[in-house]
């Protein structure tokens, strides 16, 4: 089973405007595509475009405070919450409710004390190049299961995926070793058949 995989953006587009019914909507990028992480343990990682079309589609996306279940900000099953893939990545947009902690939650992103988003979801499609220092992993399509706005970022949480990845590049790097262990062996082999074929010449 894929592990529960959390990863955050320091978003600094992340705003929060009236809507023109008055009530405040916070609106931003949980993900962008094509960039880079830094290192997470071992290996950085990509978001393909499209890494979240079918769960935009298909599955039932909170937007939490914290990643915790007691805040939720918005559903996209409720029509609170929208989540759309562009050309630059996840974009979102919250309507919260109204409560005193979600009043709160908007005063501390007015003061910018607040601008930073998480995404939380497991992992579908994936894949990795190994060519590059560290290697690097591409997400092609993942189960989000909740987008969250956060003070303190949880980054990463990536301790069974940096594992998966350091023992799939000591094994390449041990059927490297192999190969060119075996090479040696097939050169040495073909030298001393060599040097035998020259002994029997000059006998004759």
């Amino acid at each position: 089973m894929n592990e529960k995989e959390i990863r955050r953006l320091n978003v600094v587009t992340l705003e929060v405007r009236e809507q023109s019914d008055g009530k405040p909507m916070i609106e931003g990028y949980a993900a962008v595509f094509n960039q880079l992480s830094e290192d997470l343990g071992g290996f950085r990682e990509v978001v393909a475009p499209g890494a979240f079309s079918r769960s935009v589609s298909e599955n039932d996306v909170r937007a939490l405070w914290d990643h915790n279940s007691q805040y939720v900000i918005g559903r996209n099953k409720a029509g609170t919450l929208d989540l759309a893939e562009d050309d630059s990545g996840l974009r979102i947009r919250i309507t919260p409710p109204d409560t005193t902690w979600a009043r709160d939650l908007l005063h501390s992103m007015d003061r910018g004390d607040i601008n930073q988003m998480s995404f939380g979801f497991y992992k579908r499609v994936d894949d990795c190049d190994y060519n590059t220092t560290p290697p690097t992993r591409t997400l092609r399509d993942v189960d989000l299961f909740d987008v969250s706005i956060v003070t303190y970022p949880a980054y990463p949480q990536t301790s069974v995926e940096a594992r998966n990845m350091a023992t799939a590049t000591s094994q390449a790097a041990d059927a490297a070793n192999n190969n060119q262990a075996d090479e040696t062996a097939r050169l040495q082999a073909r030298r001393a058949t060599r040097k035998r074929q020259i002994e029997i010449e000059g006998l004759k």
